[in-house]
């Protein structure tokens, strides 16, 4: 649900104000630490969907660490799976993102 207010938001805010500039937020390896270079929301939005596509439980984890803010071990509980799968999915999710949004080569 916060993944699509926040998009939501992004969307109509870039619509109204700056329709050549969009919202950002960053995508970063811990919630708590400090961000790398921001992300778009819509873009993240379209990635994180192509995602589900190709693998749902690297977009749920993604769900999970990013817009719900759950640590590892949290999104461990939440969807049932070790603490090492939801580092490993994470990892590998954070890299598709980030290589999908930061307009490298198109992911798989």
């Amino acid at each position: 649900m916060m993944r699509r207010i926040l998009t939501d938001y992004a969307d109509a805010r870039s619509r109204k104000k700056r329709p050549w500039k969009l919202s950002r937020a960053p995508l970063d390896e811990d919630v708590s630490s400090t961000p790398p270079p921001a992300v778009d929301f819509i873009d993240l939005d379209r990635a994180l969907t192509r995602l589900a596509e190709l693998d749902p439980q690297q977009a749920s984890v993604v769900e999970l660490r990013f817009f719900g803010g759950l640590t590892i071990q949290e999104a461990a509980e939440a969807l049932g799976i070790s603490e090492a799968t939801v580092e490993r999915e994470w990892s590998t999710a954070r890299l598709w993102l980030l290589h999908r949004i930061g307009g490298g080569k198109p992911a798989p």
